[in-house]
């Protein structure tokens, strides 16, 4: 290890070689601290990492993935870690053996269009577009951490665009009207609440009130659920009048939990309404799609759709929780409360 000399100024210096410049003239790098011990530290830091550089080159991708799993773990979501872990066991696997160093462009390119044609664990057909750009993220994002510098030229099937036409609100309340999912599908179609953000609901922490409010999300992750807070995404911690019917509905419910279902049992409660109602092809969270659909025919500023979506945009955090409720916000609640206290 190197050893740290004292400097007239009093502190301790420690060099350690960085490199061999084109000429041939050894390069070093300094460091420089208060303590003989504090500068050795630094520089053995230093060598270390240097070592862990070079031996990343070694890794296969399959264990450059896992090194930066492991490395993201405390500052992503338990389902972005999942997921992630999910990709490097089902996906791009003729290439996960492969070391890094050795890897090109056209072996990328090659396994795309192999992940293409990959059937999905109990699902038909091959992994869609969007799948496989988010997987290749994943590895994109490996790769620019472990090999800095190199550039990959790879094309990404472009998602096809979903045209369709979006069942009118009265259409689906009409198939869950009266049924145990009639709560939670308002919340998702007139309030535009996501699934995890419905199940995260409860009397206790959500309701203030006439208003309703996340606070809480609860997701599924390998189908363990797991409660968190989502004050990070702010736009998303948003506070909505209670319409009456789905206070009426939050009053019947007996305990704390307002919709006490898991993701399966609500989507395949909802297909099945859908499909009694002639309504197929449809999904939960295509609840938030008729929402935005319905506040676009209504012509609600986009200030205020957005907001109430909980859509992230710089505008929404900077300025639109300053005026929330507003005596334009209120106008716009009044105009989506009317269109549905019609349907009803």
């Amino acid at each position: 290890m190197a050893k740290a000399k004292k400097l007239k100024s009093g502190n301790w210096r420690c060099l350690v070689y960085s490199h061999t410049d084109p000429d041939g003239k050894k390069k070093y790098e300094s460091f420089t601290a208060p303590t003989k011990k504090e500068a050795e530290y630094m520089a053995a830091e230093f060598a270390v990492d240097r070592t862990r550089a070079n031996d990343s080159r070694k890794w296969t991708l399959g264990e450059a993935i896992d090194h930066y799993i492991e490395l993201k773990r405390p500052v992503l979501s338990p389902s972005s870690i999942y997921r992630y872990e999910m990709i490097r066991k089902r996906s791009f696997q003729s290439i996960m053996a492969i070391p890094i160093a050795k890897i090109t462009s056209n072996m990328l390119q090659q396994a795309v269009n192999e992940e293409m044609t990959r059937t999905p664990l109990n699902r038909k057909g091959s992994v869609s577009p969007k799948t496989v750009q988010i997987e290749y993220g994943l590895i994109a994002s490996t790769l620019k951490r472990y090999c800095p510098g190199r550039v990959f030229h790879v094309d990404l099937p472009k998602k096809a665009r979903r045209i369709r036409s979006l069942p009118l609100p009265a259409e689906i309340y009409e198939a869950v009207k009266n049924t145990d999912i009639e709560l939670p599908v308002l919340l998702a179609m007139w309030l535009s609440f996501t699934m995890s953000e419905i199940r995260g609901l409860t009397k206790s922490k959500s309701i203030d009130g006439e208003y309703i409010t996340i606070k809480e999300v609860l997701v599924s992750v390998g189908g363990v659920d797991e409660r968190k807070e989502i004050a990070k995404e702010v736009t998303r911690n948003r506070r909505h009048r209670m319409p009456g019917r789905i206070q009426e509905l939050i009053n019947e419910v007996d305990g704390d939990v307002i919709v006490d279902l898991s993701p399966k049992a609500l989507l395949y409660r909802f297909r099945k309404q859908m499909k009694l109602h002639g309504i197929e092809e449809m999904t939960f969270h295509d609840l938030r799609h008729v929402n935005a659909s319905l506040m676009a025919m209504l012509r609600i500023p986009d200030k205020y759709a957005q907001e109430r979506g909980g859509w992230k945009t710089d505008h929404i955090m900077k300025s639109v929780y300053t005026e929330t409720f507003s005596e334009e916000r209120q106008r716009v609640d009044n105009l989506i409360d009317a269109y549905f206290e019609n349907i009803l």
